[in-house]
């Protein structure tokens, strides 16, 4: 995982995620997950061109089971944004760099 990529948990992830004063995009996967895989560089590059603006963060949804519960991630890659403590947009699936970016355009 790349250095720009913040791993939260179900520990962390009040603090981490829905008290951040950027907005954060949480992606939702797990180490079994092709699609997940697939996007992960796609998602590392991002967090590097958005230091400062918003904030990546990934969460292993088989070591932390509440979080993804909370908010009903029944499928894998799920890419949640937060903002001011709320979801603001979610992707589901493998998207492409144009559909994430708007994803976190939209809410900077």
């Amino acid at each position: 995982m790349s250095a720009n990529v913040l791993e939260v948990t179900d520990q962390n992830f009040d603090a981490e995620v829905l008290k951040s004063s950027q907005p954060v995009l949480v992606d939702f996967w797990a180490a079994w997950c092709g699609p997940c895989r697939m996007i992960a560089p796609t998602v590392e590059a991002i967090a590097g061109d958005y230091i400062g603006k918003a904030v990546v963060a990934k969460m292993n949804v088989d070591e932390n089971q509440a979080v993804p519960g909370k908010y009903g991630i029944r499928s894998i890659p799920t890419l949640l944004l937060f903002k001011d403590g709320e979801v603001r947009g979610q992707i589901v699936g493998a998207q492409g760099r144009e559909a994430i970016e708007s994803l976190i355009k939209q809410n900077l």
